[in-house]
């Protein structure tokens, strides 16, 4: 029976390297992929006031004249309820691109709104800081370029005694982070590193998350592997200060772990991971292990909700925390048999094989992180097999999904190459018919005939 189909298809059989290369290759565009999803993702806070919010208030594009004049009221009006006003209005303008163009091109209006900003009265420096997060947001790197002379404060104002204020000023420095180089070398010197390792030690969550967006901002720069991951600086450098500690404190499993921040960590430390800078300083601070008990607690909820719904309560409780752990993971072990040695030590096998019900992007996850550790050779899948690794994929090989599959076949023909005897065993266990399942499917039919064959030689 396994030789059924090779009068119909005769694809060349997969060795090592070609199976290598094509992990690669899918790694990097799944890399890629993500970076550019963040890329486009900025975050914007508005809350208007129930007033400001009825119909008659509809946001309107401004003209210069506008512009002028409401920079004017809120400069010299004789009322401090009057001058909030015209910067509540002028924000409410500057939801409109039109209006952001305006604004910038009229000589003295980013003068006047930072000498707003820089004001002892504590509600025309809320709204002046407001009406900067609506520039943040725009689509034009000149928007954001025309708020460097605002940078400097913003970062002052991080040492704020208002969460809600410095929540604020760190999404609008992460808007204007992503959008320019040139912000990004205005800020380095301002010393935005120590100001943000200085915000991490805020008791609110909403700071925290704020930070966690800012700091991916800046970690995903073209130029952070050179110029601001690398501990060769101590005013400038991420891994010189002492944000990996606490960036890795907020996913240590227990009952202060946010799932909202953690989440944002974990995409820093993705963009850390991946620059490749000193993986070992982190091992070194403890991500692999932290990453593990994380995990190991996740797991430890698939047992405890098993009969609950699973998707119900991840996708609710904690809908992105165990995908991104996994990611982390993943980007750990790629390249480093060193670090699959540790996970190996740290027995995650069997606790990552029991995060496989939860979702079929947990299952791929899973299952990719298990290739990684395979990949690496014969004495690493003597580690892998035998144990509760068959059945699990053989309850995989059972899925709808294409990707969980063929996730599935790729890690059976790493364990076939380096481990011939799980071949009979896995027959043994009616691994055939699992596999004559997918036979018809076009995006495996490739994978399954090479497994055929595969086994076939062993």
């Amino acid at each position: 029976m396994w030789s059924r189909r090779q009068g119909r298809l005769r694809p060349t059989v997969c060795g090592v390297e070609e199976l290598r290369r094509r992990r690669r290759e899918r790694e990097a565009a799944l890399r890629k992929a993500r970076r550019e999803q963040q890329l486009v993702s900025k975050r914007l806070l508005r809350n208007d006031a129930p007033e400001e919010a009825g119909e008659g208030c509809v946001a309107a594009i401004l003209g210069e004249t506008e512009v002028q004049q409401f920079l004017r009221q809120a400069q010299r009006g004789t009322e401090e309820k009057e001058r909030e006003g015209a910067l509540v209005s002028l924000r409410r303008g500057l939801q409109h691109p039109e209006t952001q163009q305006t604004f910038i091109r009229l000589e003295g209006s980013m003068r006047t709104l930072v000498g707003l900003l820089t004001s002892n009265q504590a509600l025309l420096q809320l709204e002046a800081a407001r009406c900067l997060h609506e520039l943040s947001h725009s689509e034009q790197s000149t928007v954001a370029e025309a708020c460097l002379p605002a940078t400097s404060y913003l970062l002052t104002y991080l040492s704020s005694h208002s969460s809600d204020f410095i929540e604020l000023c760190l999404y609008t420095l992460g808007n204007l982070i992503v959008e320019s180089e040139a912000v990004r070398r205005q800020l380095l010197p301002q010393g935005i590193v120590p100001a943000l390792a200085a915000c991490i030690q805020s008791p609110h969550v909403a700071v925290l998350e704020a930070l966690g967006y800012a700091l991916s901002q800046l970690l995903q720069a073209e130029e952070a592997p050179e110029k601001i991951i690398p501990p060769a600086s101590a005013s400038s450098s991420i891994l010189a200060s002492t944000l990996p500690q606490h960036m890795l404190q907020m996913l240590q499993p227990g009952p202060k772990l946010n799932p909202g921040v953690a989440v944002e960590f974990a995409w820093c430390l993705h963009y850390i991971i991946c620059s490749q800078v000193s993986n070992p300083l982190l091992i070194g601070h403890g991500a692999l292990s932290t990453l593990g008990l994380l995990l190991l607690d996740l797991a430890g909820a698939v047992q405890k909700t098993e009969d609950a719904g699973l998707e119900l309560f991840f996708f609710q409780k904690q809908p992105s925390l165990l995908p991104e752990g996994l990611w982390l993971l993943n980007n750990l072990t790629a390249n480093s048999p060193s670090f699959c040695t540790s996970l190996l030590s740290l027995d995650l096998i069997e606790p990552l094989l029991q995060l496989l019900p939860v979702s079929n992007v947990v299952s791929v996850m899973v299952l990719t992180v298990l290739c990684n550790v395979a990949e690496k050779g014969p004495a690493y899948c003597q580690r892998l097999w035998p144990g509760p690794l068959l059945p699990a994929l053989l309850h995989t090989l059972a899925f709808s999904d294409t990707e969980v599959v063929g996730q599935s076949l790729e890690l059976l023909h790493l364990l076939f190459l380096y481990q011939p005897e799980a071949v009979q065993v896995f027959l043994q266990q009616s691994g055939l018919q699992a596999l004559e399942r997918h036979q018809e499917e076009a995006q495996l039919q490739d994978r399954v005939y090479a497994l055929q064959q595969t086994a076939l030689q062993g």
